[in-house]
């Protein structure tokens, strides 16, 4: 049960045709949708990187948040509900605030109970004195930022909740926490998410967006029932579907070529037949209108044949010119008598990590444990060897990206013709379109940033790879392709990761870190 929760409101919301389109080239994100979002349902958004699943999102809470650019047509109804919103990312004036600014900025601070207040916090496994911390929303790790972010929510006790990615970033034990939040929510909650245990744990409904034939057409599909059970049903319909093409194509092909057999035959008997032969003349002709007559209805019965299902096609990404590194080589000798925070916390003590060869290691651990710090003291550690080339991914993708540049200016700085050739090839690849490519980087969706990175790390030439979170973006139909990209990598990586699947199929050796230090794990 929540506490304060108005149990009287019958949540619903109602999309009618909504229709949204990039400003910039008018690609097209979403045609005709239509939603009813009851009270009770845990709805997810499913769907590719760059498929319009976050700008929907953000429409569905302000449609101002997408008009710098898209613009969208359609209407949303409800019946006075209020909205929640948890960003992908934190936007920038927040990062600036300290938590307690954060929350004193709502009125629902005050008004709420203290001891009412404390309740919700333990919910989250927060404590009352964090609503009062002076530390930088910014400098908080991404499983913090997750949970301060929900405390408010729950404290302005919003009827429904729209949530862009919330596990992103959050450890074992917090996503744990969050499955068993969305489930016994009592409102409408509608949530993105790439993470498939979350999915199946929580959401009752499936709603699919995808861009087909080179993104040049739109299709979404609402599915009252479990993701699993919809992604059984939906691989289910494919193969029936794949399977009823074929075999009607197999008929016509059998059947046509007995009509040409036939069509052979009376063409032959036309010109063998003599014209002191009216009779047969006419017969013969009267047959050949009889053939015409067959074929124009082959022609109709092909126009509604079963067509071939689409899909989506997942990217296409592979390294260049990586060098392997020997088994034998050490490439990191860690030992750090205490890790500290920027502000000068201490976060834990004799911190030591070898790593020698191609490795590749995972860290581990809660969330505000000092992952992404080590990380970091990782980075500056290696920059100054010469006998590595070391390419680093953060968890916040902006640390790297310029958000006024486009793809291209991104990845061909020199604007060097065959440069810029070579890199529109590769994005390519990675499902931009040619518009997309264009596009500012501030436009691009979290996973299109992700594949921009991941890019980037590809043509680097380097030989080790330091990836914070390096999953969290990409969609179960390119997850698979990222973790078998990275268990080919020829060299070392260390990465911080809390992705299941990414732990069993591309790491050597897992180390959880604590304030003792780091433990192998598995």
């Amino acid at each position: 049960m929540f506490v304060g929760q108005k149990d009287e409101v019958i949540t619903t919301i109602q999309i009618k045709n909504l229709t949204i389109r990039h400003r910039k080239d008018l690609h097209p994100l979403l045609e005709d949708f239509q939603l009813v979002l009851s009270r009770g349902d845990k709805a997810v958004i499913v769907g590719e990187e760059g498929n319009g699943k976050s700008t929907l999102l953000k429409w569905i809470f302000d449609p101002a948040m997408i008009e710098g650019y898209a613009e969208a047509t359609g209407s949303r109804s409800d019946q006075g509900e209020k909205l929640g919103y948890l960003p992908q990312e934190l936007p920038e004036p927040d990062k600036k605030k300290t938590v307690y600014a954060f929350f004193s900025d709502m009125d629902a601070f005050w008004e709420q109970d203290v001891r009412e207040r404390q309740q919700l916090l333990a919910r989250l496994g927060l404590d009352d004195d964090v609503c009062f911390s002076e530390q930088l929303m910014g400098t908080l790790s991404g499983g913090e930022k997750v949970k301060i972010q929900m405390a408010r929510l729950m404290l302005e006790k919003c009827d429904v909740w729209l949530l862009d990615e919330p596990s992103n970033d959050v450890d074992t034990d917090t996503l744990s926490w969050m499955e068993e939040l969305i489930r016994d929510f009592p409102g409408a909650v509608l949530f993105i998410s790439h993470d498939e245990t979350l999915i199946e744990a929580t959401a009752n409904r499936v709603i699919l967006l995808e861009q087909l034939r080179g993104k040049r057409a739109t299709r979404w599909t609402v599915a009252n029932v479990p993701f699993r059970q919809f992604a059984a049903e939906r691989e289910a319909g494919f193969e029936k579907q794949a399977q009823q093409a074929l075999n009607e194509r197999r008929q016509e092909r059998i059947a046509l070529e007995k009509f040409q057999r036939i069509q052979q035959k009376v063409e032959y008997q036309q010109n063998a037949v003599s014209r002191q032969d009216p009779h047969s003349g006419r017969l013969l002709k009267k047959k050949m209108a009889n053939v015409m007559s067959l074929r124009r209805r082959y022609e109709r019965e092909h126009e509604q044949m079963t067509e071939f299902p689409e899909r989506e096609l997942a990217i296409l990404v592979k390294f260049h010119g990586q060098q392997a590194i020997p088994r034998n080589k050490t490439v990191l000798e860690l030992s750090l008598p205490v890790l500290t925070r920027p502000d000068g916390a201490v976060l834990a003590r004799n911190v030591s990590l070898t790593v020698r060869g191609p490795e590749k290691i995972c860290l581990t651990g809660r969330n505000g444990a000092g992952k992404t710090t080590l990380l970091r003291r990782i980075r500056d550690e290696l920059a100054e060897r010469a006998d590595l080339s070391v390419c680093y991914m953060p968890q916040d993708y902006e640390e790297l990206l310029e958000l006024d540049e486009t793809p291209i200016d991104f990845l061909a700085p020199s604007g060097d013709k065959e440069a810029v050739t070579a890199v529109r090839t590769y994005l390519g690849s990675m499902r931009y379109t040619a518009q997309e490519m264009f596009h500012p980087i501030r436009e691009l969706s979290g996973g299109q940033k992700a594949k921009l990175l991941l890019l980037r790390i590809s043509l680097s030439g380097a030989n080790v790879l330091l990836l914070d979170e390096p999953t969290r973006n990409f969609s179960p139909l390119s997850g698979p392709e990222v973790r078998t990209l990275l268990r080919s990598f020829p060299g070392a990586i260390i990465s911080v990761s809390h992705d299941r699947k990414y732990l069993a199929e591309v790491a050597d050796k897992v180390f959880t870190l604590s304030e003792d230090g780091l433990t192998r794990t598995g």
